[in-house]
C-alpha cells in the first residue's frame, strides 16, 4: 500500500510540474491596458541580488506586455544568465541556458529608445535571418555601458533605476530566481 501511495504522489508531483513547464505563451498581438500615469517597475530578483527597472510602456507597450506576461506566469523563474560580455551586456531568459531558447515565437519590433548604462532590451537573431527584427521572445539584456552602436537596432523596453551593483556581478549561470511586476 505504501508503495502505491508513493507512486501515485509521485505521479500527482510529475504531472503538476509538467503542467507548469508545459505553460504556453504567445506573442502579444495587442498591448494590455496600462494604467495612465502609472509607474510599471520590473523586480528582477537574482542569487547576486535585486535589479530594478522601470518598464516604458509608452514606446514599447507590446515588449512589456510580453515581459510582464512572462514574469507573471512564473517563466522566468529559476533560468539563468548565459552570456557576459565585460563593458557590454548580461544576458538571459533562455530556458535551453545556450543562447538559442525560447518561449516559441518572437516579439513585434519597437525600436526607439536609446542604450543608455542599465537598458532592458530584448536580444535578437541577426537582420540575414531576421529582416523585420522581430525581438526574442524571452532573451533580454541589460546594457553595462552606454551603447550608441546598438541603437535604432534593438528594442530598448526599460532602464534599470536601482541594482547596476548587482548587475555587474553577474556572471555565466547566475540565476534569475523570479521577476516580480510592481505598478505604482
Amino acid at each position: 500500500m505504501k508503495k502505491i501511495m508513493m507512486f501515485v504522489i509521485g505521479v500527482f508531483c510529475c504531472v503538476c510540474a509538467e503542467g507548469v513547464a508545459a505553460m504556453k505563451y504567445s506573442e502579444p498581438k495587442k498591448a494590455m491596458e496600462f494604467e495612465e500615469g502609472k509607474t510599471y517597475k520590473a523586480i528582477i530578483h537574482t542569487n547576486k541580488g535585486d535589479i530594478i527597472c522601470i518598464l516604458n510602456y509608452e514606446e514599447a507597450p507590446l515588449s512589456v506586455t510580453n515581459f510582464i506576461t512572462l514574469a507573471k506566469g512564473g517563466f522566468y523563474n529559476g533560468l539563468t544568465f548565459h552570456r557576459v560580455v565585460p563593458g557590454f551586456v548580461v544576458q538571459g531568459g533562455d530556458p535551453e541556458g545556450t543562447g538559442r531558447g525560447g518561449p516559441g515565437y518572437t516579439v513585434q519590433a519597437e525600436i526607439g529608445p536609446l542604450h543608455k548604462k542599465g537598458a532592458l532590451a530584448w536580444a535578437r537573431l541577426p537582420d540575414e535571418v531576421n529582416p523585420q527584427r522581430k525581438s526574442s521572445g524571452s532573451q533580454f539584456y541589460i546594457a553595462l555601458e552606454d551603447l550608441p552602436n546598438l541603437d535604432g537596432d534593438y528594442t530598448v523596453f526599460g532602464q534599470t533605476v536601482a541594482g547596476m551593483d548587482v548587475v555587474k556581478k553577474i556572471r555565466i549561470g547566475d540565476k534569475i530566481e523570479k521577476i516580480d511586476i510592481e505598478i505604482e
